[in-house]
């Protein structure tokens, strides 16, 4: 039940994103989204940068065997975080001399600071099993981050107001949070060990590199799409990039945070034998099945959601970019988190690297050979970003095979399917949009419920 709450938190935290995102972008004008987008990008950018890697050291020794562990690690954990909120300070101060206003640097760099450190608060949260407050903590996150948002935009409709009613946000979260995370626990009784300090930052540097170079890729394509098309033009693009792939990252990191811990005990307990190895094939036919669903009910409702949802300035430039972006978004998601796995196991940490390095240039060179070969246009830009995302996922896919798995077929054809009937109704809606529309719901909508019938039954006689 714990971990379906928390799985329930992650959801809701979606929902409050993509509905943020639609609101601001009615709210602001094309060019004042256009900065906010760069600078929420810029700020997880940053945060990722400069904490990940501690936070890829708690995933992997926190909170240890024992309270005496748990508080050694918490205080070198704090004491990490402490350092990285400085990192992120005196690179925001640093930005002021490339043109960046002294206000906007110290707001980019302290909502930096606050994303990148109740990103690990959360993460410490969840690696000590206290779900509840997890999950609490993850939805209050999401709702008060909205708000801050929103009156910033509501008092002024620009960017400097938005961010910083953003930034206010984080303020109120963080007393929420240390309100409601306190918790009674001895102290260390040795001061701060620095060889502790040495294995946290060589464990999680070369693991936290690859996930900047995976955050760096979207943030080099919307400055390529910005510096072609210029701000207003690369609006709806840049929408698009925002709102869709959200979901993605969503679903593939919730499922794999809740499944992941388990395919590690196994491996780390026998590695190579057939039970691990059907597990694996299962744990990858979930995360590829979903991912295949989210796709095909993204494409499924599109149309009628764009006309609906989406500003008219934006609408044309949304919809020419979107179906590149929905392919992009979910091979990048299988990239990023499932194709590694058998890397992680085996801490083949330069080969993880190596992956997202190649998926981050693959998909930035694909976009410029788009807009250089084909045309200067959001769609073609975007074409080939998907086009390279597709090639780094099969090199993604080649790696994979470093560790043995029996891949559970049916429930992964089963959303291919789906997906492939939405996407034919979402071609044909631009003839007659409601019987298209109608029939890619009702008819991939099959295709998926069979898919989740199949994984259902597998996870059953896993199980068993």
């Amino acid at each position: 039940m714990a971990k379906i709450i928390a799985l329930g938190a992650y959801f809701y935290q979606a929902l409050i994103a993509f509905g943020l995102l639609i609101i601001v972008a009615h709210w602001l004008a094309p060019v004042d989204y256009a900065a906010y987008s760069l600078f929420i990008s810029l700020s997880q950018f940053g945060a990722i940068a400069a904490f990940e890697w501690v936070r890829f050291s708690c995933m992997r020794f926190y909170p240890g065997q024992t309270a005496e562990s748990e508080a050694a690690e918490r205080r070198t954990i704090v004491a990490e975080a402490a350092a990285c909120a400085l990192f992120c300070l005196v690179a925001a101060a640093i930005s002021t001399a490339f043109g960046v206003t002294p206000l906007v640097a110290l707001v980019g760099g302290l909502v930096a600071v606050a994303q990148g450190g109740s990103d690990l608060h959360l993460t410490m949260l969840r690696f000590r099993q206290d779900f509840r407050a997890f999950s609490v903590l993850q939805g209050s996150r999401a709702t008060i981050l909205a708000a801050g948002t929103l009156l910033g935009a509501l008092t002024s409709p620009t960017f400097l107001s938005t961010v910083t009613g953003l930034l206010g946000g984080y303020a109120v979260y963080a007393l929420l949070a240390a309100l409601l995370s306190r918790r009674p626990g001895p102290r260390p009784a040795t001061p701060l060990d620095m060889a502790r300090v040495k294995k946290h930052l060589v464990y999680g540097s070369v693991s936290a590199g690859a996930a900047t170079a995976s955050m760096f890729a979207p943030l080099a394509l919307k400055a390529i799409f910005t510096s072609a098309l210029g701000p207003s033009g690369a609006a709806g693009a840049l929408l698009a990039l925002d709102l869709l792939q959200r979901p993605f990252v969503l679903i593939v990191s919730a499922l794999q945070a809740i499944q992941y811990p388990e395919i590690v005990a196994a491996h780390d307990k026998a590695a190579d034998t057939p039970a691990l190895r059907r597990q694996l094939g299962q744990y990858y036919a979930l995360l590829t099945s979903f991912a295949l669903m989210m796709a095909a009910g993204i494409f499924a409702v599109l149309q009628p959601a764009t006309w609906l949802v989406i500003s008219p300035d934006l609408q044309a430039g949304f919809l020419a970019t979107a179906p590149y972006v929905i392919i992009l978004s979910l091979a990048r998601v299988l990239t990023q988190i499932m194709l590694p796995t058998p890397l992680h196991l085996k801490q083949r940490l330069t080969a993880i690297f190596t992956l997202a390095a190649i998926d981050c240039a693959l998909l930035n060179l694909g976009a410029l050979a788009g807009g250089f070969l084909v045309a200067r246009t959001d769609a073609a830009l975007m074409a080939g970003g998907a086009l390279g995302a597709i090639l780094a996922a099969l090199i993604g896919l080649r790696l994979m095979a470093a560790l043995a798995f029996d891949f559970s077929w049916p429930p992964v054809l089963f959303a291919a399917a789906g997906l492939t009937v939405t996407i034919f109704a979402f071609v044909f809606s631009y003839q007659s949009a409601f019987v298209a529309t109608a029939a890619g719901i009702i008819i991939g909508g099959g295709f998926c419920l069979l898919a989740l019938d199949r994984l259902r039954l597998g996870m059953r006689a896993s199980d068993a």
